[in-house]
């Protein structure tokens, strides 16, 4: 049996990247991280490119390696992302 998964909108991946993001600004503050204090410490020297990623300007956001060295500075799961 095929599945329609291939066939998602842009709109439907805009808002998975959203989600993304949404969950990564929080988890951050919750931590009391800057955007500069947690992107230097995954390895991201521009605060403009991580402030891009965690609002999706440009259509920017953050790949797989960003998300396990986020997960792993800010102390979760990286599925915790996802959700």
């Amino acid at each position: 049996m095929a599945s329609d998964y291939g066939n998602a909108t842009k709109e439907e991946i805009e808002k998975f990247y959203k989600q993304i993001s949404d969950n990564v600004k929080s988890y951050r503050l919750e931590k009391g991280f800057s955007q500069m204090e947690l992107g230097l410490e995954i390895g991201i020297k521009s605060v403009a490119f991580f402030s891009n990623c965690e609002s999706n300007r440009y259509r920017k956001h953050f790949n797989i390696e960003h998300l396990y060295k986020l997960a792993i500075a800010l102390d979760k799961d990286v599925c915790e992302f996802l959700k």
